[in-house]
């Protein structure tokens, strides 16, 4: 049998074969063993809870898949909170007739993103619909984490001064996704930059808890992101053309499709807003982290303008920089 049944879903012999036979091998550990409908634990701690679900279009892309994007996705959706992820659940919505050779692809990469990034699969659920009722494979993951030191990151604490820092260069997963999924090519591929960032925040952390606000630029970028923490936080926000980072491929499959990179979607990167005084040491630690080794100080914080970002050109003028408008790209994760 090499491809998913509707029996596969009934709860019957072959959805108790696609468990023990597929999943139990790739998320196996103590918790998820008893097979019971909830993963039983003790936190004793502050926690952060989290939810999302990947419906990304091609489910394969360069540099990632479904699988890993979702694990990628949890743990990242945590650590912007200042947690320590460690308990995951996994639910997959299969469509009648996907490749079962696939959805073990996926299986493995899931295993492979939660291994790197320390947290285990302790509970999940399957369910088969009818060919054509969905599209190959959904997949929602829900996550906690521990809040271990005594910060409070939000979007609405920002403040005057602070720093502006962006992990790296931007990009990456929107044009990746959209060139597998539109069949163009590039002269050098672009790879998806999805990541695990739990291990770049615990090192920012422990360089300085002075991080006011953390967030991962997914659907609507960068651009976006900045624009939420300045209306929040009731500030403005200056940055720099020259300072935000942009790989040559990636800005110039923008130019060719029309796109700015700002807006275009990330999921292995992070911008934090830092006080002033700790950004030098947070940007030390995060270029030591491999998921940082390119980060940079990319803007500030300002009193004027407030709810409003402002993009410094490169040729010296000012532009004012809103929020995505419309779907540039559906389906991105």
């Amino acid at each position: 049998m090499d491809r998913i049944l509707l029996a596969h879903g009934s709860g019957g012999k072959l959805s108790h074969e696609l468990i023990e036979k597929y999943f139990l091998p790739y998320f196996r550990n103590p918790f998820l063993e008893l097979l019971n409908d909830q993963a039983v634990f003790d936190i004793h701690s502050r926690v952060a809870f989290t939810t999302d679900s990947y419906v990304v279009d091609p489910v394969f892309f360069p540099g990632g898949n479904i699988g890993d994007l979702a694990i990628n996705g949890t743990v990242n959706d945590l650590a912007m909170g200042g947690a320590k992820p460690l308990y995951l659940s996994a639910g997959f919505i299969l469509e009648e007739g996907f490749p079962i050779k696939e959805l073990e692809d996926i299986l493995s990469s899931m295993k492979d993103a939660a291994d790197s990034a320390g947290v285990i699969v302790v509970t999940g659920d399957t369910k088969v619909v009818n060919k054509g009722k969905a599209d190959k494979i959904f997949i929602n993951t829900s996550g906690i984490g521990v809040i271990e030191k005594p910060i409070n990151i939000s979007a609405h604490n920002l403040k005057v001064g602070d720093k502006i820092i962006i992990s790296g260069p931007i990009g990456e997963h929107g044009i990746a996704v959209m060139a597998k999924r539109e069949g163009l090519e590039f002269e050098k591929e672009i790879r998806s930059d999805t990541a695990p960032l739990n291990s770049l925040v615990s090192d920012m952390l422990s360089a300085s808890c002075d991080i006011h606000a953390l967030r991962d630029p997914t659907r609507g970028g960068l651009a976006t992101i900045l624009k939420e923490f300045a209306i929040s936080s009731n500030v403005g926000i200056v940055i720099y053309e020259d300072k935000i980072p942009v790989k040559d491929e990636v800005r110039g499959a923008c130019e060719i499709l029309g796109l700015d990179p700002l807006f275009v979607a990330n999921e292995g990167r992070l911008a934090a807003s830092a006080s002033p005084d700790a950004a030098e040491a947070i940007l030390k630690a995060m270029r030591r982290n491999k998921y940082g080794k390119d980060a940079e100080i990319i803007g500030e914080v300002v009193s004027e303008h407030k709810g409003v970002v402002i993009l410094k050109t490169l040729i010296g003028g000012k532009r004012i920089i809103d929020m995505l408008m419309g779907e540039q790209l559906p389906r991105i994760c």
